[in-house]
């Protein structure tokens, strides 16, 4: 048990968006150490089929098993809504988290009157995995549902405020937020929250943006506590792993984890 309380937590993603759940876990687990591997080679997920999206989940997680994780992270919530429930049959000993439920039970925390938005890539939207989560939870609420697939995008660019930014945003939800009457907007896309910002002056200050990145870091809290999995080792780690542009995932990362990464940090492997 010692040994494997010593191991760092996995985290994966399709490309760099996922190191907002990075963020958060290390903010809420200071003595953890995480690898964290980002699919750069294959991004989006979004616009790819449930059938290859859980093929690449399926090789990230066992590169990250082979290195040796504790717990897998999956910090895409297209891998989540697709291929969850085939990561958690392939390996029943370890613990598999998504960002989906966490992010749903925020949102249904937030709203007062159970219109609540979600914004997402295609792919997690055309799955309806936070409909039918939120539907679970709240059954009579009303989850109206947009896909903003540029967001990835610009998020992958760096490009987190300006003018570019702003237009995408009131392209995709003035109409949304006036027709739906919602209280509360799910940012259904590990990339979004960077551009919270931007997102927030479009929708108005009195619509609730739920980010699924703090809730799933403390949901991985609670797991630990009660499987008795945290480490007791002061020396914690953070080792970044991408399938493609070190230079790249170095620059735009250090915006996402608010921190100077280099790209010789960043370790290049192939799937």
């Amino acid at each position: 048990m010692e040994s494997t309380r010593s191991l760092p937590i996995g985290v994966f993603d399709s490309g760099i968006g996922g190191l907002t759940v990075l963020k958060a876990l290390a903010e809420v687990l200071p003595q953890e150490s995480f690898l964290y591997l980002g699919d750069t080679a294959r991004l989006p997920y979004g616009t790819k089929s449930p059938k290859s999206v859980t093929r690449y989940a399926l090789q990230t997680t066992r590169l990250l098993v082979e290195r040796g994780v504790k717990v897998l992270v999956i910090a895409c919530n297209t891998a989540t809504a697709v291929s969850l429930q085939a990561l958690q049959e392939a390996y029943p000993q370890m613990p598999v988290i998504g960002v989906i439920r966490p992010g749903a039970q925020a949102a249904c925390r937030a709203s007062t009157t159970g219109r609540i938005g979600v914004i997402a890539t295609e792919s997690t939207v055309n799955g309806g995995s936070y409909n039918e989560e939120i539907l679970r939870i709240h059954p009579t609420a009303q989850v109206f549902s947009r896909p903003c697939p540029l967001f990835v995008s610009l998020a992958e660019e760096g490009w987190c405020e300006g003018e570019v930014v702003e237009l995408v945003a009131k392209q995709y939800l003035h109409s949304f937020v006036q027709d739906t009457g919602i209280d509360t907007l799910v940012l259904g896309c590990t990339h979004f929250p960077v551009l919270a910002r931007a997102i927030g002056q479009v929708v108005g200050p009195r619509i609730a943006l739920v980010d699924s990145a703090h809730t799933t870091a403390q949901f991985v809290y609670e797991l630990l506590r009660k499987d008795d999995l945290g480490s007791r080792d002061q020396r914690r780690t953070l080792s970044f792993l991408a399938t493609d542009g070190a230079e790249r995932f170095a620059r735009v990362g250090g915006v996402f984890m608010n921190s100077c990464l280099e790209s010789k940090d960043i370790e290049i492997v192939d799937l």
